[in-house]
Order: structure tokens, then C-alpha cells, then sequence
């Protein structure tokens, strides 16, 4: 099987096939809800990822057209990461995760008022989220 083609044309085997390793949403993650956009900033999250595998990752989620970069004017040796309208398409599901985690383990890194919001509003909640890192992607590169 190339790297492109999909054991089947199911919307779910789409998504796992592209978004399916634990790499790639927490990236996506780091993004969203961390604020990340610099390379050095992924490497330090918590789960400890290797330069190899998260390089590999933001160039898949670059070719996939979920994030995007660009030179940081004020370190042009840097890039900056950013989510596009394609990346933010994935906060629903993002948080539909998260909703998920909390109800099925105790004692997840989720504040009690945050699932206590989603749980009135859940609809608000992701339209806030995303219009917050959808206003990122226009000043990234300053």
C-alpha cells in the first residue's frame, strides 16, 4: 500500500489513516488548546516526543493542508505553526475527545468548570475555542 492510499473508502479509516497515532492529535492538541507554534515549543510538552517523529508529523499535517507554517519575521531561521480552516475543523472532535476521556477516567488534566461549560454549551464552547485560533492563523507570522 502506497503512503497515500486508503485500505477504504470509510469516513472513519479516512480520519484514523491521517490522524490515526497518538502523535499527530497531540501535536494538533499543542496547537489548539497550548497555544504552540514553535518547533522547540512541541518538544518540550510532557509526552516527550523524539525530534524525528514530531518533525515527521508537522510535515504530514503540512501536506495534509491541517496546519500550515511560515518564517517568524523577527528569527527567520524559525517557522511558526498555525492551524488552517481545515485543521480547525478538528476542534469539535477534539473536545468530543475530551469528553469522552473525562467521563470514562478519573483524574484527567481537565478542569471541572471546563467539562461543566461543555456540558451547558458545548456548542459555544467550540465556536469560542475556534474563533480564538482562528484569530491566531492571521497574526502567526508577527
Amino acid at each position: 500500500m502506497k503512503k497515500d492510499d486508503l485500505r477504504s473508502n470509510c469516513p472513519i479509516n479516512y480520519a484514523l489513516e491521517y490522524l490515526g497515532d497518538k502523535w499527530t492529535l497531540l501535536v494538533i492538541r499543542d496547537l489548539v488548546f497550548e497555544g504552540k507554534k514553535f518547533y522547540k515549543e512541541f518538544l518540550i510538552s510532557k509526552e516527550g516526543i523524539a525530534t524525528n517523529i514530531l518533525s515527521d508529523r508537522l510535515k504530514r499535517l503540512e501536506n495534509l493542508g491541517i496546519i500550515e507554517s511560515k518564517v517568524y519575521e523577527k528569527q527567520r531561521t524559525q517557522k511558526v505553526y498555525s492551524m488552517t480552516e481545515k485543521g480547525l475543523d478538528l476542534i469539535p472532535i477534539l473536545v468530543e475527545i475530551i469528553l469522552w476521556s473525562s467521563k470514562h477516567k478519573d483524574g484527567l488534566n481537565v478542569s471541572p468548570e471546563f467539562l461543566e461549560k461543555l456540558e451547558k454549551n458545548k456548542t459555544e464552547i467550540i465556536n469560542s475555542i475556534t474563533a480564538n485560533v482562528g484569530s491566531k492563523i492571521h497574526s502567526a507570522s508577527q
